[in-house]
């Protein structure tokens, strides 16, 4: 089973572009759909968008449509999530996941391998 290890994030000032990264540890995403979710606090899991590494088709949620753009570098088995002109709503824990081909929901219970998470707080 692949595992996920995620960097960047930290504190952002709104309207700030950061890059998020999940790179595989242990196996590569060969497979997998890799997918990005955050959760602020009080509120559920939602979820952002995924890359199906075998097709390299991507999906965003509406919620983030047009704000965040998904990327892989295959060579390094890493998949970025760049959010832009992010708001202090934005703020939440980011999560990537993974889930094995073919995918069959994008809610979380779909997804079995997990990374750490990491904070994004955008300050106003």
């Amino acid at each position: 089973q692949v595992q996920l290890v995620q960097s960047g994030g930290g504190l952002v000032q709104a309207g700030g572009s950061p890059r998020l990264s999940c790179a595989a540890s242990g196996r590569t995403f060969g497979g997998y759909a890799v997918g990005w979710f955050r959760q602020a606090p009080g509120k559920d899991r939602e979820f952002l968008g995924l890359i199906d590494w075998n097709r390299g088709t991507i999906y965003y949620a509406d919620s983030v449509k047009g704000r965040s753009t998904i990327s892989r570098d295959n060579p390094k088995n890493t998949v970025y999530l760049q959010m832009n002109s992010l708001r202090p709503e934005d703020t939440a824990v980011y999560y990537c996941a993974a889930a094995l081909l073919p995918i069959r929901t994008y809610a979380p219970e779909g997804f079995g391998s997990w990374g750490q998470g990491t904070q994004v707080t955008v300050s106003s």
